[in-house]
């Protein structure tokens, strides 16, 4: 029942900005942590951002400073900032939903190339 739909996605030259967003279904959206994931071909899935509930945000050490994670909880939506992109950041960005220590609940994806 649980709908993850990411968007904003696309092809940026390096040093450029993304915003990718993720819209949720469920009426429950503001108690859970969200968090953006990616993975890069050949690569495992890595953790990029997460925030909770309460507005509390981590970040991979490989995007601290250039990405930042925000909610809208009246949209049921979480965004993620990507700023100052490098090749390296080249993946498939995924959103999830927690509760994380049960379940996790996962969308799509979007291509995010950074390529000159």
């Amino acid at each position: 029942q649980v709908q993850l739909v990411e968007s904003g996605g696309g092809l940026v030259q390096p040093g450029g900005s993304l915003r990718l967003s993720c819209v949720a279904s469920g009426s429950r959206f503001s108690i859970y942590t969200m968090g953006w994931y990616r993975q890069a071909p050949g690569n495992q899935r890595e953790l990029v951002a997460t925030i909770s509930s309460g507005g509390s945000t981590n970040y991979a050490d490989s995007v601290k400073g250039r990405f930042t994670i925000s909610r809208d909880n009246a949209k049921n939506t979480v965004y993620l900032q990507m700023d100052s992109l490098k090749p390296e950041d080249t993946a498939v960005y995924y959103c999830c939903r927690g509760p994380y220590s049960t379940v996790r609940y996962w969308g799509q994806g979007t291509q995010v190339t950074v390529s000159s």
